[in-house]
């Protein structure tokens, strides 16, 4: 279900965003103050974000996008209480960062608490450094200013509710400025609600809802429950000969799972909340005890042993059944949910986890075990409306069959849990092409299993293969040729959420015939004393640090590619990036990935990576640059992103220019974030054919 979200996320990505790159000053902060009381002040950080942009949390993962920071200046006339503190973010797993991304949009307020060490009136004076993004692009971070004046106290130690004191600021991004110490870790508070994020909460909600209904119908076809059909409904046909009775009954047999399902999902999100079912969702050791989880029930399945709810709960569930009344069709429900329990544990569990890596709806257990619970209750009240289609139904060894394809399965879907908790601790257990392999021997054995050619206890001989067996077969086979050229490199994008990162792969072959063919060029070059692109400079400023996409090859300072430009007589394409921009890599990964894009781009471009957030790589002092306000730029980001803003009035990343060694733009238009493959090789074409005409 998450994939058909993702699918249609990826699709609302190719609407243009041209619009959204023209926005330059997407965020306006106001900077207000409020006495809480003679001895406490709060600076109340007051942020408004234009529609569809938003700013990272000071918490966000390591691996994830740069989180915002907040320095202040140190002054004797107060002192902090603590860190910033935020709201309640809005946290997603994301598969390209690999990790839950925390993110702030519409209006939101950070507030920091001092004491004041003077009755006079005095300034709170600093910085704040963040990045803003959107659907399409991404601002790179910068130092943003921030002053608080904070007026004389007047009031008594007991008394609140000063009027507040505001200072307003309509900015992005301020000019860069020296760095600063970030802040100490901040503790989390909660925060009202913020109206722009509720239409994305109820979307999440009503797709978590019939994502699980949807689950709990394909419950029926388990082994533990399709059984249970012909128990339960048999009730029905022998309780009364009372129609209009039994059709209540029937009615209050279903509403009584739902009940027992909502309530599962109701004390979930009471004890639980979203942020600990977040941490199920992302945090290494929940994902490895899921993993013993499902192989422990793959196990069971494929007959090692027999997983059992208690017999006592069961039996004196049963037992209250033939009491008759209302209360009946509730305690045949409670054994249906009971008994029905191995098969349906670890289905909720995986649906819980998969939407809790999506969402931070503290209603999300309510809903996803609501939409299960009607799910799942719907085949047996249907069926108890209409009992005498039931004489029909029979168990066979076909059960068995659906048995152990679900047990290859959870243990195929069980490695995910495996993967995250092996990417969690860094153990490199599980790389990519180790993953791989587990997979196309799993989805093999399951093919050959459908054919009959294995055999577990309870199958019977199979005398000939039905239609649908013969289907299922032909699906895990081809299945199995599709993910074999992924051990040598290929990017698998139809199931690249399920897969660990690329960058795990010890082998890649299409970054192994580059390489060649690069060492091949540079023995050729030597040997002729001639200069080849195919042949760059090892020697080119901070190639040790930064690195191109797989297949690709380049600069990363514009002097130096606008000096190889002149020698070779190419255009430059200037990618305008950074190191944590999703947008980027999207961008690399399926775009300049296209076969005429590439090609364009390696034979016809001198290619030059601008990082515009490597603030952590310092400049040579011969390197120092000085804004128009007089500052010296000391880091490689915050030059890159200097020159992005003065040359080209641009602060968003990913955004693409081409230019002649001289620094003369050849393109009517320059190039932002849009997955449109065609759009972007004519944009190429562009640039070589107007660098030919000079």
């Amino acid at each position: 279900m998450k994939n058909i979200f993702k699918t249609l996320v990826l699709a609302l990505c190719l609407i243009p965003f041209a619009s959204a790159f023209a926005q330059v000053n997407p965020a306006h902060w106001n900077f207000n103050v409020k006495e809480l009381s003679a001895t406490e002040v709060e600076l109340q950080f007051q942020l408004k974000l234009d529609d569809g942009w938003h700013i990272y949390s000071q918490k966000s993962d390591p691996n994830g996008p740069i989180p915002s920071e907040y320095t202040f200046e140190e002054n004797a006339n107060y002192a902090r209480i603590g860190g910033v503190t935020e709201p309640k973010s809005h946290d997603e797993f994301d598969d390209i960062f690999k990790c839950t991304v925390r993110s702030f949009s519409g209006k939101v307020t950070f507030r920091q608490k001092i004491k004041r060490n003077t009755d006079k009136a005095f300034e709170v004076t600093g910085s704040m450094y963040y990045q803003l993004c959107n659907d399409g692009s991404c601002i790179a971070p910068d130092d943003v200013p921030f002053k608080f004046k904070v007026p004389a106290s007047t009031m008594p130690a007991v008394e609140e509710n000063e009027p507040e004191v505001t200072e307003s600021v309509d900015t992005a991004v301020a000019e860069p400025a020296v760095d600063e110490e970030p802040v100490a870790p901040v503790a989390e508070v909660a925060a009202a609600k913020d109206e722009s994020e509720e239409p994305e909460k109820d979307k999440s909600l009503l797709g978590l809802f019939f994502g699980a209904l949807l689950a709990g119908i394909v419950t029926m076809f388990t082994p533990c429950v399709f059984p249970m059909i012909p128990m339960t409904v048999n009730f029905f046909m022998h309780s009364s000969d009372n129609k209009r009775k039994n059709r209540r009954q029937a009615w209050f047999f279903g509403f009584s799972i739902v009940f027992i399902f909502a309530v599962i999902g109701g004390l979930l999100s009471l004890f639980f909340g979203p942020t600990a079912l977040n941490f199920i969702g992302t945090h290494g050791i929940p994902n490895l005890i899921f993993f013993v989880i499902f192989f422990i029930f793959a196990l069971s399945f494929f007959g090692l042993f027999e997983i059992k709810m208690p017999e006592k709960w069961v039996n004196a569930s049963d037992a209250q059944a033939d009491k008759g009344g209302l209360l009946a069709p509730f305690f045949i429900a409670l054994t249906t949910v009971l008994v029905s329990f191995s098969c349906t544990g670890p289905i909720i569990g995986a649906a819980l986890v998969e939407f809790t890596t999506s969402t931070t709806n503290r209603w999300i257990g309510l809903v996803s075990m609501l939409g299960f619970g009607i799910g799942f209750a719907l085949p047996f009240t249907f069926l108890a409306f209409f009992p005498s289609m039931l004489k029909n139904m029979k168990s066979g060894s076909w059960l068995n069959t659906v048995k152990i394809v679900f047990a290859f399965l959870e243990l195929a879907f069980g490695l995910k849990f495996l993967s995250m908790a092996d990417q969690y601790w860094t153990w490199r257990l599980l790389d990519r092409e180790v993953y791989l392999a587990l997979w196309i021997v799993i989805f093999a054995m399951t093919g050959f299993y459908l054919l009959g050619k294995l055999k577990f206890k309870g199958d019977e001989e199979v005398q000939h293969i039905g239609v649908i067996r013969l289907f299922l077969s032909i699906a895990c086979f081809s299945f199995v040729v599709y993910m074999i050229p992924g051990m040598w490199g290929a990017p698998l994008n139809g199931i690249s959420g399920f897969l660990p990162p690329m960058d795990t792969q010890d082998f890649n072959l299409e970054r192994s015939i580059y390489e060649s063919t690069k060492n091949i060029a540079v023995a050729g070059a030597a040997e002729e004393n001639t200069v080849m692109y195919d042949a760059l400079p090892a020697n080119r400023k901070y190639a040790d640090r930064l690195h191109m996409p797989s297949g690709f090859q380049g600069f990363y300072d514009i002097d130096e590619a606008k000096a190889y430009a002149k020698e070779q007589g190419k255009p430059i394409f200037i990618d305008f990036t950074g190191r944590n921009c999703n947008n980027c890599r999207e961008m690399e990964q399926y775009v300049w990935a296209d076969p005429n894009a590439k090609k364009i781009l390696n034979e016809e471009y001198v290619m030059c990576a601008l990082y515009c957030d490597m603030n952590d790589i310092d400049l040579a002092e011969s390197d120092y640059v000085t804004d128009d306000k007089g500052r010296v730029l000391k880091t490689l980001g915050r030059k890159n992103l200097h020159f992005q803003r003065s040359k080209f009035n641009q602060i968003a990343q990913p955004y693409y220019v081409i230019i002649d060694a001289d620094g003369n733009v050849l393109t009517r238009n320059n190039y932002s974030y849009s997955r449109d493959v065609n759009k972007f090789v004519e944009f190429l074409k562009e640039g070589v054919a107007n660098y030919s005409k000079k």
